[in-house]
């Protein structure tokens, strides 16, 4: 064969790959930004809005499957499991935030290994719904949300593999101080709470013996 027809062959396998690397991109941007939306209203406590927006980034992230189905490199490549990893998270938070079982991987239809670096952007999220229900000051709430925290690290943490497969020790190193600040938060906001009441206690028997000593 001439050089000229294999260069043409080339060419034309390159242009329909670089095609569709660039419809994987537009894609991956909408999964990414609608996630993010997802998230947003679920803090907003808009469920019916944010299970809308889920519904839409499911549809997206099986587009982007089946677009890819015959182009693995393309497939797995950083700003794919980016995506999934965003989708991953957002579908925890909602099925937390709703009460329902978490979906599985093949639920989702994403790789085990993207999965498994969204478990741990959900503690991240799971730490941003904490620290808004301290500042409602719905404490027991948010030490429920420590313990959902908690418990996740503790599963994120038998996960033990090579980098090569799956880079999930940078996820759990910052799993770790998510959880460490948020514990610390917890313990003054208690310590607060404690104070608040013991101050209270000793205004009232201050208040009664004033009464007393006024009558």
């Amino acid at each position: 064969m001439e050089l000229k027809k294999i260069i043409a062959e080339i060419r034309e396998v390159l242009d329909e790959k670089d095609s569709l690397r660039e419809e994987a991109l537009r894609l991956t941007r909408e999964i990414v930004r609608m996630s993010g939306d997802t998230i947003k209203a679920l803090h907003r406590g808009e469920i019916g809005e944010a299970e809308k927006r889920l519904r839409l980034v499911r549809e997206k992230v099986e587009e982007l499957r089946r677009k890819l189905k015959d182009h693995p490199d393309l497939y797995h490549t950083g700003y794919v499991q980016n995506a999934h990893q965003e989708f991953v998270e957002a579908s925890l938070f909602f099925a937390y935030m709703t009460g329902k079982d978490y979906p599985s991987p093949g639920e989702l239809g994403v790789p085990h290994a993207d999965y498994a670096l969204g478990i741990g952007d959900f503690i991240g999220e799971l730490r941003r719904h904490f620290l808004l229900l301290l500042l409602d000051g719905s404490l027991e709430e948010a030490e429920r949300t420590y313990r959902t925290m908690e418990k996740t690290y503790e599963e994120l943490m038998t996960l033990e593999y090579p980098k090569g497969l799956v880079n999930v020790r940078g996820k759990q190193d910052q799993a770790r101080n998510i959880l460490e600040r948020t514990l610390e938060d917890l313990m003054r906001a208690k310590l607060s709470r404690s104070l608040e009441i013991k101050l209270d206690l000793a205004a009232g028997v201050l208040e009664k013996r004033e009464d007393g000593a006024n009558g």
